[in-house]
């Protein structure tokens, strides 16, 4: 059960509580005392708030990286199967006029429109593409293959069918690659929720030869849709090793609107168990909408040696997925990434001078902790994917009355890595009531952050923080 910190009234026999820190939303517990990062100057952010990439239709990117130059592709659009464009620091991009799978395989049917999420990568002899087409004998979206010498193609196809079509099972769509110990895998979705079938659709995995054209052995399932936020499918898996642990990335939901968004599972195993986050990574609220329907997602290395997590985002009348990109870090082997709010429950926090005890809310919570000394405060251990310029929310109920009973605002001092960092004030909303703070601007090092609140003003029932 979720524990909530108040700051109200305490005699001076205050009991010290010291909880664990840790990054709450994935269970997650940072070191005791974080080690202060070398000061050194960082690298530009890339944050979704700074606006698209790329300002054009270029939905499920998939970024691969030749000397020094990214290639990314993309599903259908322009008059073409197959989009490219180029960068050099993912950043500012050139757009490749021409369609680099131009013919599909014989089995496939020609409809441009229903050619989505290609993947590309390096096979050592040349590269390879693997495309979402229709399958003419099933009428299913299938998985086929195509070659080229260059990524800038044209890639030609390869095989007398689709490399994977499990017909009974919808299909199979959102292929990408991985690769560990000289075996090569393609991931990919059964698209058991088209076609009326109502099905599950599973990620899956399954070994491949070094040039993707042929399967060599059986699919391994790895997650499906199984939480309420993810409603009927899971799809486009990204897979990586991070921190010693493997992180699948997904998008969930309809592709349509803003309900699309990037979700993760962590296993310690290749083949799993993948065990997910108790909540989504990226969705439109969570970039506070300044991106909308988050998904399709590739993680690539930039050219600064940190990770990037690229994807797609709605324009602003749904006629146009864009191009983001964002700084990616990863947290004891979970991901953060820069712009998209990340929540640390105030169970997890850092207690001192409070009282925690059993009280019922009426917002149903338990466990309310109080701080009223000067010596009294509570620290939350943040994550952030990059320095500099981040935003702080506090979930906070504030019941305060002055002297003659008239409701008043509180507020909490704030510092940050021990240094001061202003007041995060609190409207009066009512002790029953949890409310999101405007947002408070402050600086956080690459790295593990401490954050701690203070009593400043009357008193205020903490719920947790969110960072973005």
């Amino acid at each position: 059960m979720r524990r909530r910190i108040a700051a109200c009234g305490l005699t001076a026999a205050a009991l010290i509580l010291i909880l664990i820190l840790g990054q709450a939303q994935a269970g997650t517990h940072a070191p005791a005392a974080p080690a202060p990062a070398a000061a050194a100057p960082a690298p530009a952010a890339a944050a979704p708030a700074d606006g698209p990439v790329l300002a054009r239709n270029f939905p499920d990117p998939d970024i691969v990286k030749v000397g020094r130059t990214y290639h990314a592709y993309a599903t259908n659009g322009a008059g073409q199967h197959v989009q490219h464009a180029t960068s050099a620091d993912l950043t500012h991009w050139r757009v490749d006029g021409a369609d680099v799978l131009p013919a599909l395989g014989a089995w496939a049917v020609p409809d441009r429109g229903l050619v989505w999420a290609p993947e590309v990568y390096d096979n050592g002899a040349g590269f390879t593409l693997h495309y979402t087409a229709r399958d003419r004998a099933s009428d299913r979206q299938c998985v086929g293959v195509a070659l080229s010498p260059s990524p800038e193609g044209p890639f030609r196809p390869v095989g007398d069918g689709p490399l994977i079509c499990p017909a009974a099972e919808g299909g199979a769509i959102d292929a990408a690659s991985y690769t560990e110990n000289g075996q090569r895998y393609v991931l990919w979705k059964n698209d058991g929720n088209c076609c009326g079938l109502g099905g599950d659709t599973w990620l899956h995995l399954q070994p491949t030869s070094w040039d993707g054209t042929r399967l060599t052995g059986g699919a391994t399932r790895l997650v499906k849709q199984d939480r309420e936020w993810e409603d009927p499918l899971v799809e486009a898996p990204t897979l990586v090793r991070r921190g010693g642990r493997y992180v699948l990335f997904y998008s969930a939901h309809f592709y349509s609107r803003d309900q699309y968004r990037t979700g993760y599972a962590v296993a310690d195993r290749l083949t799993g168990p993948y065990a997910k986050a108790a909540g989504p990574l990226m969705t439109t609220d969570s970039f506070a909408g300044a991106v909308r329907g988050p998904g399709g997602q590739d993680v690539v290395t930039g050219p600064d040696g940190r990770d990037r997590i690229v994807f797609h985002g709605w324009n602003a009348d749904y006629t146009q997925r864009f191009l983001y990109a964002a700084d990616l870090g990863f947290a004891a082997g979970r991901p953060v990434v820069r712009g998209s709010k990340t929540f640390y429950e105030a169970e997890d926090a850092r207690v001192v001078n409070a009282v925690v005890r059993d009280a019922p809310l009426a917002s149903g919570g338990k466990a309310v902790g109080r701080i009223d000394h000067a010596d009294s405060h509570v620290e939350f251990t943040v994550f952030a994917a990059s320095a500099g310029a981040h935003t702080l929310f506090v979930r906070y109920g504030n019941g305060s009355q002055d002297g003659a009973g008239a409701p008043v605002a509180a507020a909490h001092r704030l510092t940050v890595n021990g240094a001061a960092a202003g007041v995060v004030p609190y409207p009066h909303t009512n002790w029953d009531r949890w409310r999101s703070t405007a947002g408070t601007p402050l600086v956080l090092r690459a790295g593990w952050n401490t954050i701690r609140l203070a009593k400043d003003a009357y008193y205020a029932e903490l719920d947790g923080v969110d960072v973005a």
